[in-house]
């Protein structure tokens, strides 16, 4: 994963609405960032999910070391305080909100993000995450905006 200044980011995307989606994007912004073992991201999750916590937590950790193993280029991810998305977040948030319902979209989206067919890993990371915050009450939705 990139991380790097917004001017040299494609920020026209707006934030997705829904307190699990803002969750998701924080915490792949923090770990992007800080790496997986970010404690801000793990603060987060605790303050989200309570006692359950480590499931997503630790879903959330293999999708990003899954994405960075599998892509063959690299991820754009803003920094936390950007109020706007990068179109390569708008992409994992939209695989996210279709995985479980769409996954073959879900699969040509992923794929075409990391610049490889060898995407299965990854949405299967996805899928997993995505899961883990619906049995939780914090339901990832599509994302739809502009």
């Amino acid at each position: 994963m990139a991380y790097e200044e917004t001017s040299s980011l494609d920020l026209y995307r707006p934030m997705p609405g829904g307190y699990g989606n803002r969750l998701f994007l924080f915490a792949i912004r923090r770990m992007a960032a800080a790496g997986v073992s970010d404690a801000h991201a793990a603060n987060a999750m605790l303050g989200a999910f309570g006692r359950g916590y480590r499931r997503p937590l630790v879903l959330i950790r293999a999708m990003m070391l899954e994405l960075a193993r599998a892509s063959s280029r690299k991820i754009l991810v803003a920094p936390c305080c950007c109020a706007r998305m990068t179109v390569d977040e708008a992409t994992i948030m939209q695989t996210a909100g279709i995985a479980l319902a769409n996954p073959k979209s879900a699969f040509e989206d992923i794929s075409h993000l990391l610049g490889s067919p060898q995407a299965l890993g990854a949405l299967t990371c996805i899928q997993a995450v995505a899961q883990s915050f619906t049995d939780l009450g914090r339901p990832l939705d599509l994302y739809s905006g502009g």
